[in-house]
């Protein structure tokens, strides 16, 4: 039985070995409800790995993982993906959906739609308020090779969203998205969680200008390590930024947003 209080994610000295390379390194992480993580890193450094295993997709070498208080091994993976929110900008659709079939099949846990499945009338009611809340209502019946990347970006968080899960992780939800685009993509992001306190979600990205506002906590991987991982005020900072990117980058945050550029290195001493 899993306790109200349980962590909804909970990783305890993780490793994961692959074709004899050490993809991640004693790695531990708790998220609980009501969280927003953004876990960054440099390409390479082992986020989608990671990401791979709180979304049930693989097993660890050693260590535990729990998510949703099931514990990897002694959970049919099957089951609980259906349990999760999941957000791929590389979502592999090749029939010719509406934007509104392919939320719905965020309801079957499927890339296209079930012969003969048919939505319940409240699901179809959520999946639509999704739809509006997500500014789509006006490309609710639009085919999803006629959508835009930003659409078809939002339409996959809805997709994720109908079948109420208890956590939501998103890769690199922005990838491909012009400034206006991304921009609706983080505002939208921001009115879900407030809508939902309950939920926790994880947010991969490489980008720190893709965190939304709402983002409570951050983990920081380098080469299949943590650098840092806690609330943002802690983990966001000049300091760790720097450590985990190998780079000495400035971090500012203004109007709940955060930017890095380039820090200076040291110059060389005069002769």
């Amino acid at each position: 039985m899993v306790m109200v209080d349980a962590p909804v994610l909970r990783m305890s000295g993780v490793d994961l070995v692959r074709n004899g390379n050490l993809l991640l390194d004693s790695v531990s992480l708790t998220v609980r409800e009501g969280e927003h993580w953004a876990l960054l890193g440099a390409n390479g450094a082992g986020k989608s790995t990671m990401l791979g295993l709180l979304g049930a997709q693989v097993h660890p070498t050693r260590g535990s993982v729990e998510v949703l208080g099931r514990l990897l091994g002694r959970v049919d993976l099957r089951w609980l993906r259906t349990r999760l929110g999941h957000v791929d900008p590389r979502h592999p659709l090749g029939a010719p959906l509406r934007l509104f079939e392919v939320v719905l099949t965020g309801l079957t846990n499927t890339i296209e739609l079930v012969p003969r499945w048919r939505p319940s009338d409240d699901e179809s009611a959520r999946a639509r308020r999704l739809v509006d809340d997500l500014g789509l209502g006006h490309r609710i019946d639009a085919r999803w090779q006629t959508l835009s990347q930003g659409e078809r970006g939002r339409a996959l968080i809805a997709r994720a969203l109908v079948a109420e899960p208890k956590l939501l992780l998103l890769d690199e939800p922005a990838t491909g998205l012009d400034l206006a685009a991304r921009e609706q993509l983080l505002e939208s992001l921001d009115l879900l969680r407030h809508n939902d306190p309950r939920l926790a979600t994880v947010l991969v990205t490489h980008h720190l200008e893709e965190l939304p506002a709402s983002t409570t906590h951050a983990a920081l991987l380098r080469a299949g390590r943590l650098v840092a991982a806690g609330p943002v005020a802690e983990s966001l900072t000049t300091e760790h930024i720097s450590a985990c990117f190998d780079h000495p980058v400035r971090i500012d945050r203004v109007d709940g947003r955060w930017t890095a550029r380039a820090g200076r290195r040291a110059a060389p001493a005069a002769c």
